[in-house]
């Protein structure tokens, strides 16, 4: 039976009729850059369509040659069985395989080229169509082990295309071809925005099964990134509405909430036993909710815990699928369960749910994103995830998304991408001596971007010169200028103060970088040239001494007699104290004389006035009698 479907329906029954089968779906099929690089005459750029299985390589890319089998052409039979290898030798590219469409399921396909050592699939379509999305079969157990070990990507290509391929191959060509998946996700900024259709049924066989390993698998990382602030998730919930003819029938009431609004299938296809389909629109609303107050209190990444949780402790086997449960989940992770039903509303009441209208207008494709018919489907940056829904497979996905260099550490490890940077430094500026490097280590590969140390920014192409700039630049390396010391003594011609240059310091000349030679300022009469003067070079440097008892003043290169400045220094202070003691001795006999003066004056003054009249007094009666007779 050939898969000529390219989503898997979860619909049961006449009764439910999906949101997006009317006449406005669309559904948009995620494709990546095929590009032929030879033979010349073929050379150029396809689309191809990335299969929904198996493992793209995100924000990557892989070179290959074409090979096209002459037998088992449709891959549904082991290569084994025709005695084919598809390993490639050391050193040479990886092999591509080309199959045709038709006969078996493209899970087979991709399957048995892989076990025959292939690097990847190329699926040639057999009908003149647009290309559609390879997706798992319907459930079937016998296919769950092989599809759950596919490791290596797959596309899916057109059929005219994919003529070209084989008649060049045919000719002998041999046809080189990459795969690029770089752009398969936009990576506008430093924050990823991703969002995972799920749901809440365990008990919907090998798909749910796949589901709920993976939940639990990418807990840590998902709670990693969204509490470092790089992501924001948001769980959604598909479900469908009940047709308005059949809203009262039994089939309707035991799969819908809301009078036929929100529907689920059956859990175990069986109406007359075991849980019903609105038991899992309920949960699904429970979980809704739960991360709507998780949000609320700013731990988002508390959903995590609680469905991890709910799986572990409420599955539908151990009939432990139920509200008392959940509460007790609930509990334990500290929210508010009052808010949480509130949230969720009545479900027996005939108006809309808020909170599952939203889900369903969401599941309407807008923008670049189609149409969700794929449960589960993993939504990132606004384009949906193809492939294998396993924690390393989704990480590259979402590290995809980051700008380059902004990535978190987590998309860095060793098992999500190579570090470009190990091998040869990457091509870019290293010094070894300061164990300093422009090569840093991205996602898609590497950037050589002269670094930033202890708050110095290095300046330069970063593939052949980094330099270290502006202030600080000096403790790094010494700026890249030259240094050494001797005897104790050490120079650098760096100068701190924000100049770019090195320049020797005084005492040295040279380039400043390479080399600073010492001058001999003795030789070369630039110091210590006074008659009594004897000069001795040093390092750096030079010693100048005097004669006899001089001493060598080294600003003005010149030697003075050691006595005479003690003798001129002490007669100079004792004339300061001599000259300070005269003065007040001066102006003590001054005040003296003075007030003496004032006081004979006085006296003086007081004598005379009893004998005449003094110029300040007026006239003074006679009192001498003239007797007469």
């Amino acid at each position: 039976m050939e898969l000529r479907t390219f989503h898997h329906h979860l619909l049961q029954g006449f009764m439910l009729l999906s949101l997006i089968s009317n006449c406005y779906a669309r559904f948009v099929v995620e494709k990546n850059s095929l590009t032929v690089t030879s033979p010349e005459k073929i050379k150029g750029t396809h689309d191809s369509a990335i299969g929904n299985f198996g493992i793209p390589q995100y924000g990557g890319s892989m070179a290959g040659v074409v090979v096209y089998p002459k037998e088992n052409q449709k891959a549904c039979k082991s290569f084994d069985d025709f005695g084919i290898s598809f390993k490639s030798k050391p050193g040479s590219l990886p092999t591509f395989v080309l199959v045709d469409r038709g006969d078996c399921f493209f899970a087979l396909k991709v399957w048995n080229v892989q076990q025959a050592g292939a690097s990847a699939v190329l699926v040639a379509d057999d009908i003149e169509e647009a290309l559609i999305t390879m997706d798992n079969p319907e459930e079937d157990s016998s296919s769950a082990k092989y599809i759950e070990n596919i490791t290596i990507p797959s596309a899916l290509i057109e059929k005219t295309f994919g003529e070209t391929l084989k008649k060049a191959i045919s000719g002998g060509d041999m046809v080189n071809v990459n795969l690029d998946w770089r752009e398969a996700v936009p990576h506008p900024d430093d924050r990823v925005e991703y969002e995972l259709w799920t749901n809440s049924n365990d008990e919907c066989g090998v798909k749910c099964d796949m589901l709920m390993a993976f939940v639990k698998d990418f807990k840590g990382a998902a709670q990693i990134l969204e509490k470092g602030g790089y992501s924001q998730f948001t769980p959604h919930y598909i479900t469908w509405y009940c047709p308005q003819a059949f809203t009262l029938s039994r089939q309707c009431k035991s799969q819908c909430i809301n009078r036929g609004r929100y529907c689920a299938p059956d859990p175990e296809q069986d109406f007359s036993s075991g849980y019903e389909g609105k038991d899992v629109v309920i949960e699904n609303l429970r979980q809704l909710c739960v991360f709507k107050v998780a949000n609320e209190t700013n731990r988002p990444w508390v959903w995590w815990d609680y469905v991890t949780d709910f799986q572990i402790r409420c599955p539908m086997k151990e009939k432990k699928y139920n509200k008392e449960c959940a509460d007790v989940v609930i509990k334990s992770l500290g929210l508010d369960a009052k808010k949480i039903e509130k949230c969720m509303g009545d479900p027996d009441a005939d108006m809309e749910n808020s909170v599952l209208k939203e889900e369903q207008d969401a599941q309407v494709g807008k923008g670049s994103r189609g149409d969700v018919t794929i449960l589960p489907t993993l939504v990132v940056n606004n384009r949906q995830y193809r492939g294998k829904l396993a924690k390393g497979a989704v990480l590259k996905a979402i590290c995809a998304g980051f700008e380059e260099t902004t990535e978190p550490a987590v998309c860095l490890s060793g098992d999500v991408e190579t570090n470009e940077c190990l091998e040869n430094n990457g091509g870019c500026w290293q010094d070894k001596a300061a164990n300093l490097t422009a090569c840093r280590d991205t996602f898609r590969g590497r950037v050589c971007e002269c670094p930033l140390v202890d708050g110095v920014q290095f300046k330069g192409d970063g593939y052949s010169h980094c330099e270290p700039g502006g202030p600080g630049r000096c403790k790094i390396n010494n700026g890249g200028c030259w240094h050494e010391s001797q005897n104790g003594r050490a120079y650098s011609a760096c100068l701190d103060n924000g100049d770019v240059k090195c320049q020797c310091p005084p005492g040295f000349k040279g380039d400043g970088v390479k080399s600073c030679e010492d001058i001999d300022e003795c030789k070369e009469k630039r110091a210590c040239q006074c008659p009594e003067c004897s000069c001795k070079n040093t390092w750096g440097s030079y010693e100048c001494t005097c004669n006899g008892d001089l001493l060598y003043i080294r600003d003005h290169d010149t030697c003075i007699s050691k006595s005479g400045t003690e003798v001129r220094s002490a007669w100079a202070a004792m004339s300061v104290i001599l000259i300070g003691l005269a003065m007040a001795g001066g102006g003590a006999y001054l005040v003296y004389k003075y007030r003496l003066r004032s006081y004979m004056d006085s006296e003086i003054r007081a004598i005379m006035a009893q004998y005449m009249p003094l110029d300040s007094q007026g006239e003074v009666p006679n009192y001498v009698s003239n007797d007469r007779a």
